[in-house]
This record gives structure tokens, C-alpha cells and sequence, in this order.
């Protein structure tokens, strides 16, 4: 089973996985999220490579996921991640765990005076490999299954040189002696939390063509950035997906009382329209 990876949907197999992590001096993870289409990042999936194996765990199911708690608060095993910080707030708001004993590819590269620190960067810098990352596989739909095989190969590969990248930066830093500078970058690491996002209620002021508008247009965008962020929250939806800033600034310059008219002026689609017509009316004409 060396180096081989596994789907881990069933008991049995999760038992297994267990049993590798749980006995590794090391374990190399990552996380699939979607930050782009959610207002609280949706967590979609776990990567751990451990001694035998790359496990890839999927919390959308209903396997108990808990065990990994463990392993994470376990100071003998090493945790590796590259630019961890988000996978650990993500993983504490989901599952309240705790971490120990991380060593951060990304931070330990900054330490070290590097200045460019995205993991394929780094694994080139210091490995010679090329991973060959896009933004389009990145911002794919990982809540989607079954996953396809570029996304999982994609996930694997994210965990698969983090080892080998460990083993350099650790003796590079020992080198140099910034072990004190990198032990104190883990701990503030593994001490984060997450936060929910909060309104910046002079956000609407940064919008292109705010300064165009009079004061009572300006007056009708700042109302609708606030509806627009309220509605955001409640529907875990990312805010372009409600109104584009364009739209907010549109409908601020546009006198609408009905949803015929707010049909007819065309600076929204059908749907949402339909959706979000009847309270976009209501803030417009509040004022």
C-alpha cells in the first residue's frame, strides 16, 4: 500500500486509515474548501498522507471523523502543512479540534528569506518538481460527487512532496539557526481561530462609482450593501452571488416600485429578481 491512495467512505477502510496515521511520525495534511461561492468557507474534503497511504476523507459524508482529533493534539506526530493557517480555523470550527507539533512549509520558507511561498514555489525551489497548479482546479466545485479524477489527483498532489519538503526546510533552518524564530511562527499558528466575517459598514464607499452618486443615491447603496451582506449570512451564499457590486450601484441610481418595473429596467436577472425582488423594493423605498 505504499504511496497509494484511498477514498475513505466505510468503517473498514477508515479503520485502516486509522491505524497508518495513528502509527506515522509524521503526517502531511490539507484540506479542499470553497471559499468563493459561500460566506463561511464549506469545508469539502481532508488529505493526510501518512506513512502507507494518502487518505482522503470526505466531511459532506456521515463517517465519524473525531479520531483525527487525536492525531492533530498528538505532540510525537509531526504535522505538516503548507500555508496551514485556514485549514486550521476551518477544522476547529468544524470539529473543535486542537493542534500540536505543526511545521508549516510556507512559514518555514519565509523564515528562511524566500520570497515566493505558494507551495508549487516552494516544491520547486527546494525539490526541483514542478506541480503545475491552476486556479481553475482550485476554485472547482469540490462539494460536487463523486469528485473527479483531476480533483482528486489535484488533492493528492497538494499533500504529496510535503514530506520531502519538511526534511530540506528543517535542515535548512537548523543551519541557520532559526529554530526558536520557527517554533514560535507553529505555535502562533496553531493557536488561531476562526471568526465569522463582519460588515466594514464603509465598504460600500470603495465600490467604483460611489463617488459619482449624489447623496441620496449614496444614501440607497449603503442600504443595500448592508441588506446585501444580512442576506449573505443567512443564506451562506457569497455576496457576488446575491448582488454584484455593479448591481448595488445600478439599483441605487434607479427609482423602482414595483417588480414589473424592476423587470423592465433590466439590470437584474429573472431569478433574482423573482428571489430578492420584494425586499429590494422595500429598501429602496424606505428612505
Amino acid at each position: 500500500m505504499k504511496n497509494s491512495r484511498m477514498w475513505v467512505d466505510t468503517y473498514p477502510k477508515l479503520d485502516k486509515a486509522r491505524n497508518d496515521i495513528e502509527n506515522s511520525a509524521i503526517a502531511c495534511i490539507d484540506t479542499e474548501y470553497d471559499s468563493f461561492r459561500y460566506f463561511r468557507e464549506k469545508l469539502c474534503l481532508i488529505q493526510i498522507k501518512a506513512a502507507n497511504g494518502t487518505y482522503l476523507f470526505d466531511p459532506l459524508d456521515t463517517l465519524d471523523l473525531s479520531f483525527l482529533g487525536s492525531t492533530f493534539s498528538d505532540p510525537e506526530i509531526v504535522k505538516i502543512m503548507h500555508a496551514g493557517d485556514n485549514d486550521i480555523r476551518i477544522l476547529k470550527r468544524d470539529y473543535g479540534f486542537e493542534f500540536k507539533n505543526i511545521f508549516d512549509t510556507q512559514r518555514a520558507a519565509s523564515i528562511l528569506g524566500c520570497r515566493y511561498l505558494s507551495l508549487e514555489s516552494t516544491i520547486f525551489q527546494y525539490l526541483g518538481v514542478e506541480l503545475n497548479k491552476t486556479k481553475r482546479m482550485q476554485r472547482s466545485r469540490w462539494e460536487n460527487r463523486p469528485l473527479t479524477d483531476e480533483q482528486i489527483n489535484y488533492a493528492v498532489r497538494d499533500t504529496q512532496y510535503l514530506a520531502d519538503l519538511y526534511v530540506r526546510l528543517k535542515a535548512e533552518i537548523r543551519q541557520n539557526g532559526l529554530e526558536k524564530a520557527a517554533s514560535r511562527a507553529f505555535e502562533e499558528m496553531g493557536a488561531v481561530k476562526w471568526h465569522e466575517k463582519t460588515l466594514n459598514s464603509k465598504g460600500y464607499l470603495k465600490i467604483k462609482g460611489t463617488g459619482n452618486l449624489g447623496e441620496y443615491q449614496r444614501r440607497r447603496l449603503k442600504k443595500l450593501f448592508r441588506w446585501r451582506f444580512k442576506k449573505a449570512k443567512e443564506t451562506n451564499m457569497a455576496r457576488f452571488m446575491i448582488l454584484s457590486d455593479q448591481n448595488l450601484l445600478d439599483l441605487s441610481k434607479t427609482e423602482i416600485h414595483s417588480i414589473e418595473s424592476l423587470k423592465q429596467i433590466g439590470k437584474l436577472p429573472h431569478k433574482k429578481v423573482e428571489i430578492f425582488g420584494q425586499e429590494i423594493i422595500k429598501i429602496l423605498n424606505r428612505l
